[in-house]
């Protein structure tokens, strides 16, 4: 499995990043987890395959995790030639299905009816679904937004795992608890800190708890980069820590 960071920043607009938006090459897969403002350019610049994209998992309701979705619906069935035959799936939450249609009455029923085969899937905490044989995902609730859920990717015995944007939950750590990647916010600084994200501080708790092979921190408010995220993570965890930016990857080798 490849993981690409195309979006690591947040609703602080940035010039160096895009809201939240990472790809995920899994076999036949193309998932893009999280679609915020942004993504659209950014699959076009690192040159992702955006037209073999099969499936899109929203994280929870907020503009700069979705914002971009209906761009990729309409760039799929406009911006292609041939015309996109393939089938989509939009993955969410309960009251993805309601987005999706809202979206569509303010757009247009080409967000829900494109052309091609386009499928609305709600997943509640706890479910898991085959994306294609030997791929699967499953979700976890985190604190957040009452929707808000984590995303588990499995190939074989391997595990990535994306946060999304969460408060810090042991619940959460116990599930994700071993994974080969985990794709963690790291929102803002102490100083700052509130329930809804982690700081450093509880990035560093999480992954002591967690103990995932490899650590890669995400969606950064420009105060938290002010801080040597780094030396706070250090003494609680011990393996591998990435400060993504847009356009990081990682290959996760199967086994």
């Amino acid at each position: 499995m490849r993981v690409t960071t195309l979006g690591t920043g947040t609703v602080a607009l940035s010039p160096h990043r895009a809201c939240a938006g990472h790809f995920v090459e899994a076999g036949d897969i193309r998932l893009l987890l999280d679609c915020g403002s942004g993504i659209t350019r950014r699959l076009a610049e690192r040159g992702a395959t955006w037209q073999a994209i099969t499936h899109v998992a929203i994280t929870h309701f907020h503009i700069d995790h979705h914002g971009d979705l209906p761009t990729l619906i309409f760039a799929w069935k406009y911006g292609m030639l041939p015309a996109r035959s393939a089938p989509v799936v939009v993955i969410g939450p309960v009251g993805t299905v309601d987005l999706c249609s809202r979206l569509a009455n303010a757009y247009g029923e080409w967000v829900t009816s494109p052309g091609f085969p386009f499928t609305v899937h709600e997943i509640a905490p706890g479910d898991a679904m085959e994306l294609a044989p030997g791929v699967r995902l499953s979700c976890h609730a985190v604190p957040h937004t009452p929707e808000s859920v984590a995303y588990c990717v499995e190939r074989g015995a391997r595990r990535i795992v994306y946060t999304g944007d969460t408060g810090f939950s042991e619940p959460f750590a116990a599930w994700a608890r071993g994974c080969d990647l985990l794709l963690c916010e790291c929102s803002l600084p102490s100083a700052m800190g509130i329930p809804e994200h982690l700081t450093p501080e509880q990035c560093a708790e999480l992954a002591a708890s967690v103990q995932p092979k490899r650590l890669a921190l995400t969606h950064f408010y420009p105060p938290v980069e002010q801080v040597d995220i780094r030396a706070t993570i250090q003494p609680r965890f011990a393996g591998p820590v990435d400060l993504a930016v847009d356009g990081w990857f990682i290959d996760i080798e199967a086994d």
